[in-house]
């Protein structure tokens, strides 16, 4: 299957529709959209594209859908290229059609959410390409814009990555500090299996390769091997022999991620698929009708 094709989860309504909700009252303000009010009658209609100016992967478009039908319900909204597919400049992503204020109005929250996610997601897909041929995953973090990580983590699935924990709730992390404040690798990991159900995954960070032996005798899911050469990653590689997962972290670049995936790890974590990602260049373009072509000649 196809990094694009790959199935895509779906995002959550509820939060879609909360997203857009604050993200348009913080647009709106109490007055609203004062320049198109004044300038577009209330009843005009308008026919507009989508399209791309830069080449890069989709994602959102079902928060820039909800943008425009927030405003008016009866907005017609057609996807042309769908969320993980790549886009080439000019290509057309979505038609809309509707209400011309509404167009107006919901554009740059709908090209916002869309040109965020398809920046993420067209970052992740530059990491997944520099990996192929390794069987190193490339997978996301915590280090997401507060209020949009569901968001944020579904374009690294749009790119062709994967999700690491979506929060401190649904897997066991021990890093350094928890170590320090727990006495010992030892200490925080007997705690955190005393405490974990039996379903939930237990990580330790380790920095060295005497850590690594360390945590390799309490048996553990997975280590996380934090800022090593890729000389001591291919030893930490074969000091695990398969016994867990192995993902490395820290000073993963796109001039670096190869040479780290050749050293045999499992996952490789990067936080700068969404601290770092730009925007995909985006635009909406109102597709004037013969009559007003006709008038503007």
């Amino acid at each position: 299957m196809s990094r694009s094709t790959r199935s895509l989860p779906s995002l959550p309504q509820n939060l879609v529709d909360a997203a857009i909700r604050v993200a348009l009252d913080e647009d709106l303000g109490l007055a609203g959209d004062i320049t198109t009010n004044a300038t577009v009658a209330a009843n005009a209609t308008a026919n507009a594209v989508i399209a791309a100016r830069k080449p890069g992967v989709v994602a959102g478009l079902a928060l820039a859908e909800a943008a425009f039908r927030a405003i008016a319900p009866d907005t017609n909204f057609t996807i042309e290229i769908g969320d993980g597919e790549p886009v080439k400049p000019g290509a057309v992503i979505a038609r809309v059609s509707g209400n011309a204020r509404a167009l107006l109005t919901a554009e740059r929250v709908a090209l916002n959410f869309l040109g965020r996610l398809s920046g993420i997601a067209t970052l992740t897909r530059q990491y997944v390409d520099r990996v192929s041929g390794t069987h190193a995953k490339i997978v996301d973090t915590r280090k997401t814009t507060p209020g949009l990580r569901a968001f944020e983590k579904y374009a690294v699935r749009c790119g062709g990555g994967f999700n690491h924990r979506v929060g401190l709730f649904d897997a066991v992390l021990i890093k350094d500090n928890h170590i320090v404040a727990a006495g010992g690798i030892a200490s925080a990991i007997k705690a955190a299996k005393a405490a974990a159900g039996h379903m939930t995954k237990i990580e330790v960070e380790v920095d060295t390769l005497a850590q690594l032996e360390i945590v390799m005798r309490e048996k553990v899911d997975c280590v996380l091997l934090d800022n090593m050469t890729p000389a001591d990653l291919v030893k930490a590689v074969a000091t695990v022999g398969g016994r867990c997962l192995t993902e490395a972290s820290g000073g993963v670049s796109l001039e670096t991620v190869t040479e780290i995936a050749q050293t045999g790890v499992d996952l490789i974590s990067v936080g700068a698929l969404t601290h770092s990602a730009s925007v995909l260049d985006l635009g909406l373009d109102f597709i004037a009708s013969p009559k007003q072509a006709t008038i503007q000649a």
